[in-house]
């Protein structure tokens, strides 16, 4: 049997109690945190939660080796990963694999940032659009697609949740400030007026399912200097805010209640 586990946003207390139980039955557990990772705890402690050692997967062996599916023939096997396993589509091929081959497969689902970002910034879910990732510019690699999917997003009235590139084999995880460096270069370098500019309404929100979560709200022009201390960090930028939507990021984003005249 195949297992595949989530285990939630920040610290071990995450995991939920169908995945414990999992993880203390299985005969091997896996875990691959390149996609993402725990901020708020050792891998020493989700160990010892769970009474068992675990074996920490490098990207080649998640992507290419597959050897916990192989053993999944005759033992039961669990990969864990933080947030939601099914989130990354890497992991959703491992269950067409064990599929294929015959191995029944169980997936224990997790708390993941595409709801628990939209969630904690007060705006309604279902005026979101396209979600979108900013990546670690590179030589010659720096591309505009983020940047077009928020005004893409924009002029049909959507919010977007912007993800942040996360290089957990190098300990590299971008920050709002980046992020927004990165959205901004790319509007001083347009032949046109964009449609998020310098005096934009974006939240920067960083830990969340943590005790020490910030959402902050405000001008990319005020935020883009704003410490939001350690990782993981998203971006979102609102579009056209319902009163409800405006009031919240006043009171508890900390937004100038300028907005609500615009409502």
């Amino acid at each position: 049997m195949f297992y595949l586990v989530g285990l939630g946003l920040f610290d071990e207390k995450d995991i939920s109690l169908k995945g414990l139980e999992c993880l203390k039955s299985v005969d091997k557990i896996y875990a691959e945190f390149f996609t993402s990772r725990l901020f708020g705890s050792s891998f020493d402690a989700i160990e010892e939660l769970i009474g068992k050692k675990i074996e920490v997967l490098v990207r080649g062996e998640v992507e290419e080796e597959h050897k916990f599916i192989e053993e999944s023939k005759t033992l039961d096997v669990a990969l864990i990963t933080g947030g939601d396993p099914l989130i990354a589509t890497t992991h959703s091929d491992f269950l067409v694999q064990c599929h294929k081959m015959g191995i029944d497969f169980e997936v224990i689902h997790g708390s993941s940032i595409l709801s628990s970002a939209p969630a904690i910034s007060g705006l309604q879910g279902y005026k979101f659009g396209k979600v979108t990732t900013i990546p670690f510019p590179d030589y010659n690699f720096y591309p505009k697609s983020p940047y077009e999917a928020i005004e893409e997003n924009l002029k049909m009235d959507l919010h977007t949740l912007v993800l942040l590139d996360i290089q957990a084999h190098k300990d590299r995880y971008m920050t709002v400030n980046q992020g927004l460096e990165y959205l901004m270069n790319i509007y001083d370098d347009l032949d046109r007026e964009g449609l998020l500019n310098w005096d934009s309404l974006v939240m920067g929100i960083a830990r969340v399912g943590s005790c020490d979560v910030v959402v902050k709200a405000g001008k990319i022009s005020e935020l883009i200097d704003f410490d939001f201390g350690g990782p993981l960090h998203c971006i979102i930028v609102p579009s056209k805010l319902h009163i409800v939507e405006a009031e919240y990021l006043v009171e508890i984003a900390g937004a100038n209640p300028e907005i609500l005249e615009d409502v």
